[in-house]
């Protein structure tokens, strides 16, 4: 055998074990970074169905309890507020989506109350303003230092002091406010008349 020939084989040795060596310690070096994007015990329970006790939430009161480290809003509504919301047209003609087509919620939320038709007074939403994601407040009525601005005919809603977007008390949008959709509606049911489970799907419950 020529020493040319003895030359190139050990080349093509060299070339193929190099790419071997280098290929399993790539793996190696892999293993650890896709282990990074699992999520940890902590993300994991942050996702987590969370309860709320409902038992001392009065007409007209809102609580606030964390979900997936956002705020979820649950306001027990009066009966005047459920009658505004299902028969007030005027105030639908100000809303920017008054069905909720381009908004997310439940389908079963899917409606004027956007909440259970056997618990409709309470509704349980994000606390997330849809523009840039600041916290709107709770204004139930116009003795309030937000209420200034909403008008004489306020009936109660949200108002968001980052850039003034407006909701009604089902969480919907006015027309040409800065947040493009209504308050999201996250899964929930009720375990009881005052216990919710929120992050848990109630299509079924």
């Amino acid at each position: 055998m020529s020493t040319d020939a003895v030359n190139n084989s050990k080349r093509r040795f060299l070339v193929a074990s190099t790419t071997v060596v280098g290929t399993i310690g790539a793996g190696f070096v892999a293993v650890p970074f896709i282990k990074s994007w699992e999520p940890s015990a902590k993300a994991l329970a942050a996702g987590a169905p969370v309860q709320a006790d409902i038992s001392k939430l009065e007409e007209g009161q809102m609580i606030v309890v964390e979900w997936r480290g956002k705020p979820v809003y649950i306001l027990y509504r009066t009966d005047e507020n459920i009658k505004v919301l299902e028969s007030d047209q005027a105030m639908l003609d100000y809303l920017a989506d008054p069905n909720s087509d381009m908004s997310r919620q439940p389908e079963y939320c899917k409606n004027s109350t956007r909440s259970y038709d056997k618990h409709k007074k309470v509704i349980v939403m994000e606390g997330v303003c849809t523009h840039l994601g600041c916290a709107p407040k709770y204004v139930p009525d116009l003795n309030n230092p937000f209420a200034g601005s909403l008008g004489e005919d306020w009936k109660g809603g949200y108002f968001c002091p980052c850039h003034g977007s407006i909701y009604d008390l089902a969480g919907r949008v006015r027309k040409s406010m800065p947040a493009p959709k209504n308050l999201p509606i996250m899964p929930y049911f009720f375990k009881s008349d005052s216990v919710i489970l929120i992050g848990q799907d109630g299509s079924k419950a």
